[in-house]
């Protein structure tokens, strides 16, 4: 099995996909570092031999932030957004869409499950 960055990546997959799993390449990316490490990219992970994982490995080292140094660079930008106190950063704290989505009935996903507000029964 290959781990590259601290993710095992899955056995049966070709590496074009298993790639994907690491968090920060996605299909562009994982061509781009194949073929730049001259690695097939329909090779099997389980066909890879320690020389090609070895390549690949080094390539995403230099050239790609990746797993916990790209988590660590978006969680700080969102940090710096919130400190500022700029539109974003409001939007943020307040858990609410910050790309300029209307907010009145959609945006779920953002602000998590509906709250109901109970109504009183007139007597």
């Amino acid at each position: 099995m290959a781990r590259i960055s601290g993710v095992d990546l899955p056995r049966n997959k070709r590496v074009e996909v298993a790639l994907t799993y690491i968090y920060g390449v996605g299909r562009s990316k994982s061509r781009e570092i194949l073929s730049k490490a001259e690695v097939n990219p329909n090779v099997r992970t389980d066909d890879l031999t320690e020389g090609e994982v070895k390549r690949i490995r080094e390539m995403i080292d230099a050239h790609y932030k990746v797993e916990g140094d790209l988590r660590r660079e978006i969680s700080m930008n969102i940090k710096r957004l919130m400190d500022l106190g700029c539109y974003r950063g409001l939007r943020h704290r307040r858990s609410l869409p910050c790309r300029g989505q209307r907010t009145h009935t959609n945006a779920r996903t953002r602000k998590g499950p509906r709250r109901n507000v109970m109504s009183r029964k007139k007597t």
